[in-house]
């Protein structure tokens, strides 16, 4: 692929999630289906028409991606977590949702071991410990957990790539229908403090005026000022978090990076200055929706192997969705509501990299700070657990 077309994908990926903006706020059935879920489906559509399909352009396309995706949510983390008021987080709430997830996912995965192990073969403990650690604490763990297991590479491989791709699903299915139903069958609320209007869901899913209104004026002249202070503060955040990351482990440990990020922003979240800056959760999403678009973009349906790893597969799918289930009977048991319950569940299936994108959907950006600390938990002691399921099932 020649240098001008890198740069046109490239101006692709930073301008289309305006042109969606622009016609969600012009096109009625289109902010019904809300920005982040056009970015996922534009992104696959991008992927498998304009991508896969002709030679070497997967290739040379992938630096682009593995940067932005690499670069845009550590910067949208701090950006977000600046607008957000965390002075009555729900704590308890918080955990008793976390130690749900981990029942559903332990559980889910040594239900599947039971129903599909023999199909999958010798590898099916391992299968079961590599799903535990990859869905309390997402892929850093699954590489992790397959290293002390010394499991089968391509075993690792198909894991992998079937985790992609159901993940993908179940993260559509969830922007689809996925929240509303959970809103139906538990209890509703801000998941911390007084309702605030910016959170509000809108009816049938189309824009809420706070929606509506968001993303104009980023950098006009009564808010660039505080949008580049915001800007700048995120990178410097970033950089820190980096920092400590090559200096504590060698490299880009995850657990610091986002430990680092969510610390200092929240620090940063309470003085004044940094609250007066009224745009940056608004930039921040931005970057979530350019996020969205590169992760879509590199899901090749292509590349789902069904004759060598149907069952494999299937047990993939029984434990996502299957801990998604698990998670909001507990959850209704226990009288969490239903944004912690989702938000849980995306922490622990995608990582808190993946928060955000839900909370937007959400309409709640008061459940951020819920979802990134239970995933930090989440890479904690995914590993642990992991081991510890394939051990008892082996």
């Amino acid at each position: 692929m020649s240098t001008p077309l890198i740069v046109v994908w490239i101006l692709f990926y930073l301008l289309a999630p305006a042109g969606v903006i622009w016609l969600c706020r012009r096109s009625r059935p289109l902010a019904r289906i809300g920005t982040i879920l056009l970015m996922y489906i534009l992104g696959v559509l991008a992927g498998n028409l304009l991508i896969y399909p002709f030679e070497g352009a997967a290739q040379a396309l992938f630096p682009v991606q593995d940067a932005l995706s690499s670069i845009t949510i550590p910067l949208a983390m701090p950006l977000i977590l600046f607008a957000c008021n965390f002075k009555d987080w729900p704590v308890r709430k918080a955990l008793v949702s976390l130690l749900c997830g981990i029942v559903a996912v332990a559980g889910m995965a040594v239900a599947g071991f039971f129903l599909f192990g023999s199909r999958i073969g010798t590898e099916a403990p391992a299968v079961a410990g590599m799903a535990v650690g990859v869905y309390t604490g997402g892929t850093p763990n699954l590489a992790a957990v397959k290293m002390m297991l010394g499991a089968d590479e391509a075993t690792y491989l198909l894991v992998n790539s079937f985790d992609l791709i159901v993940s993908f699903l179940y993260l559509t299915f969830l922007m689809a229908v996925g929240i509303r139903l959970a809103r139906r069958v538990l209890p509703f609320g801000a998941a911390s403090g007084s309702p605030d209007p910016a959170d509000t869901p809108s009816a049938g899913g189309a824009m809420s005026r706070d929606e509506a209104g968001m993303y104009r004026g980023v950098f006009s002249r009564t808010h660039r000022a505080g949008t580049l202070k915001a800007l700048g503060l995120a990178v410097l955040i970033t950089g820190i978090g980096l920092g400590l990351s090559w200096l504590t482990t060698g490299g880009i440990n995850m657990i610091v990076l986002i430990l680092t990020l969510t610390t200092l922003s929240i620090g940063a979240s309470f003085l004044p200055a940094v609250r007066s800056w009224e745009k940056s959760y608004d930039a921040g999403m931005y970057l979530v929706l350019i996020f969205s678009l590169v992760v879509a973009s590199m899901v090749d349906i292509r590349s789902i192997d069904l004759q060598s790893g149907i069952w494999l597969l299937t047990y993939v799918a029984f434990v996502i969705f299957g801990s998604l289930l698990v998670q909001i009977l507990l959850c209704r048991l226990f009288r969490v509501d239903a944004d912690t319950a989702v938000i849980t569940s995306v922490a622990m299936i995608n990582s808190p990299l993946f928060v955000p994108m839900i909370a937007e959907s959400m309409k709640n950006r008061r459940i951020i700070i819920t979802g990134i600390t239970v995933g930090i938990i989440g890479y904690a002691v995914g590993n642990y657990l992991g081991v510890l399921v394939a051990g008892l099932l082996g």
